[in-house]
């Protein structure tokens, strides 16, 4: 579940990533932010989701 998160992340980040890539701007990666706080969120956090769903019930 997780990485399908992730990977919906990503594809909605899709365009701003290959604007990052070619040109790196802080003022480029501010608005990627505000443009997806949801898949900014999802990003950072995908660690932390993973942990959890790795966790065996005892």
């Amino acid at each position: 579940m997780p990485l399908l998160l992730g990977l919906l992340a990503l594809l909605d980040l899709r365009v701003e990533l290959q604007l990052l890539g070619d040109h790196f701007t802080l003022a480029a990666l501010a608005a990627a932010v505000r443009s997806h706080p949801l898949a900014v969120a999802v990003l950072l956090l995908l660690p932390s989701l993973v942990q959890h769903y790795r966790r065996r019930p005892e």
